[in-house]
């Protein structure tokens, strides 16, 4: 498996031309790096003007490593091949490097950049990149990709480090400033990379769309390097696929903390979540959702200040909850939207507290008085309510309860707790502390946690809180299950996009009339699983109802979308129909917006077909790489979901003036 890595952007507060002073004194050894102990020049060239000065060295590192492993692979140094381009008109420096030794069995490979940052000329931007394959080493693949990935992230810690110092050595020696260079000036020596290792693809960045690692200290907290590059990378991967609309950092940080920062693990609920966050707007929730009167008077959950560590507090009196009664006056939909603002509201609250306390706070404290609760909490209708309450919290909000204060809990509690406790991950259940009676108000409870002077006044405190004090609600508020049935219907259908099925040899296909030519047909997908190749097609004639087969394969419905065929099998393409648009292959996880201008009138019919992987030009045998992309693809299935829309050319033309008029006319292209 090949281990990548891709490090945040990061500052110097100083000049260009001062930094690769500072860097240039790192060599040819350097103290602060033990295991460097050597570089010889093979090759240096530059050209006449003297603007540009490239060299290749051959580096000797000590690494750490256990001596057997040393005298099983037979060296006591590792070798690297470093190339650097320094170009002092541009004012940068691009580092190449790649291992020799063992370079059948290692591949090792790194990229750094230096540069002038794009905002302030003052500045200098660094950013690395790094891979690490192991192919084969005796038997110690895993020992050795843990030695590897251990040096490499010490190397990234003191990299910074090392700059700092040379800075303030020069900054001792009176040295403040290195003209820049012009084409009267005399050639200056070339620095070196501060890494382990350096990879062979020069690196091209602009500070505005990166991460910059200030920046996460500030607002996303201390990440290791490795997580850093997570983030990164991860982040990258959905500003390339989900056109610019993605989650903000420290969300995407929740769903990789949710799976111990295993990328492709968190790619995939965070994808998940995304589609359902699209499908049910839920990023307007707040903008749309109001809670009915009774959820006012009777839910008695409320946000409280906030916890000694600055997170925001939520209290649930859920022993004075009629849990009862608010399912059969609401429906479990109207409960489960109410939650959701909860959460909703409480990121908003995260947020606002980074910036007033001056540190990331990514989660929230949940104070639950148990005071009250009895059998009819055991009532199978609300357990069940909360059980999917709580499946649709943990997929979607991970990371997001930072720790559960459980006071008063009575003796029937312990049933309650073996029913819900399967469903919570093991990782929140941690953060769960229980106190029974009274024991919260002794040493080591309530007080160690929140401030005295917030404590609620129904535990005792001296802070007056708002939350409601609930009680039974009244039957005639009730309502039957029909009347619930058709409410939540209508509540959770609030979306204009559609779920569709993609199967191998049975595409998903739409058909659009259209009256008018020089109308649009717009679009907006999402790839939920699988990759599938989107087609359009023209008609002059509408296509016939396909009569089902046998086994009625023709239109197939399955839990998470329709599949509808409507190409015959014997219309012939460039006769009975016409591709009207080149195909698209859409990958899993890629969001695709898209429209097209009709030439003519008739029937359009937008394709969804499942996507083969082409064999090897070669030998007609597919590829490895191939073959396993295949195998991911569980049971040749693939599941999108889409929105469309057809709007008159004059429509359509009004909306591009209008957004054009809107981005020329924001500040930021002035």
């Amino acid at each position: 498996m090949v281990q990548k890595y891709q490090s945040p952007v990061r500052v110097y507060k100083h000049p260009f031309e001062l930094v690769m002073a500072a860097y240039e004194r790192r060599f040819p050894t350097c103290h602060l790096i033990p295991m460097f102990v050597a570089s010889d020049v093979v090759e240096e060239e530059g050209n006449e003007e003297g603007s540009t000065n490239r060299v290749e060295r051959r580096c000797a590192l000590d690494v750490d490593a256990p001596r057997l492993l040393k005298r099983i692979a037979g060296v006591d140094y590792v070798y690297f091949i470093q190339k650097n381009t320094l170009n002092r008109k541009e004012r940068t420096l691009h580092i190449e490097s790649h291992n020799e030794t063992f370079s059948n069995r290692v591949i090792i490979s790194e990229t750094c950049c230096y540069s002038v940052h794009p905002e302030n000329e003052d500045w200098t931007c660094f950013e690395q990149t790094a891979s690490l394959d192991i192919k084969s080493f005796f038997g110690f693949e895993s020992t050795v990709e843990k030695i590897a990935m251990k040096q490499y992230a010490s190397s990234i810690k003191k990299g910074k480090e090392i700059i700092d110092f040379y800075l303030n050595e020069l900054e001792d020696e009176g040295i403040i400033n290195v003209p820049r260079w012009t084409p009267s000036s005399p050639p200056v020596s070339l620095p070196r990379p501060t890494s382990l290792f350096t990879s062979p693809t020069v690196l091209c960045f602009c500070v505005t769309d990166k991460l910059d690692a200030d920046y996460i200290k500030r607002y996303l907290g201390d990440l290791t390097p490795l997580q850093e590059s997570c983030l990164i990378r991860l982040r990258k991967w959905l500003q390339e696929t989900h056109k610019g609309k993605i989650p903000k950092d420290e969300h995407i940080l929740r769903f990789l903390r949710a799976r111990d920062f295993n990328m492709e693990k968190a790619r995939e609920i965070l994808c998940q979540s995304l589609t359902w966050r699209k499908q049910h707007q839920v990023d307007y929730l707040l903008e749309t959702w109001t809670s009915p009167q009774v959820l006012q008077d009777y839910y008695t959950g409320g946000w409280h200040h906030h916890d000694r560590d600055g997170r925001p507090l939520y209290v649930l009196r859920l022993g004075q909850m009629d849990t009862k009664g608010l399912v059969r006056a609401l429906g479990e939909e109207s409960l489960l939207r109410h939650v959701l603002s909860i959460n909703e509201e409480g990121l908003r609250r995260c947020e606002e507290n980074t910036k007033v306390f001056g540190r990331p706070i990514s989660c929230w404290t949940c104070l639950v008085d148990l005071e009250g609760l009895n059998m009819r909490h055991l009532w199978r209708p609300g357990v069940k309510a909360l059980l999917r309450i709580i499946e649709v919290v943990e997929a979607n909000y991970p990371e997001t309860l930072g720790r559960l204060l459980i006071l008063r809990a009575p003796r029937v509690f312990p049933v309650l707790w073996t029913l819900v406790s399967p469903f919570i991950d093991e990782n929140t259940r941690k953060k769960f502390l229980i106190y029974a009676g009274n024991d919260y108000q002794g040493p080591g409870g309530l007080v160690d946690y929140i401030d005295k002077e917030i404590i609620p006044d129904f535990l005792a405190g001296e802070c007056m809180c708002e939350v409601p004090e609930g009680g039974l609600v009244p039957k005639s508020m009730y309502r039957t299950a029909e009347e619930l049935e058709n409410e939540d219907v209508r509540m959770w259908t609030e979306t204009i996009y559609q779920s569709a099925s993609v199967f191998k040899g049975a595409p998903h296909e739409l058909l659009i009339e259209i009256i008018d030519a020089s109308s649009v047909i717009t679009w907006d997908f999402d790839m939920c699983k699988g990759d599938v190749v989107f087609n359009i097609y023209h008609s002059k004639r509408a296509p016939q109802p396909l009569r089902k087969d046998p086994l009625g394969a023709h239109v197939i419905t399955s839990p998470v979308g329709n599949n509808v065929q409507l190409i015959d099998k014997s219309w012939m393409l460039g006769q009975d129909y016409s591709m009207v648009e080149t195909s698209l292959t859409c990958k899993e996880g890629e969001s695709v917006q898209g429209s097209h201008i009709t030439r003519w009138p008739g029937f359009y019919i937008l394709q969804w077909k499942f996507h083969n992987m082409p064999a090897c030009s070669a030998t007609n045998l597919p590829r490895v790489d191939d073959v396993l992309a295949t195998l991911q693809v569980s049971s040749h299935k693939c599941k999108v979901m889409y929105y469309t829309e057809v709007l008159g050319s004059e429509d359509f033309r009004l909306v591009f003036v209008c957004v054009s008029f809107i981005l020329f006319s924001s500040p930021i292209h002035v």
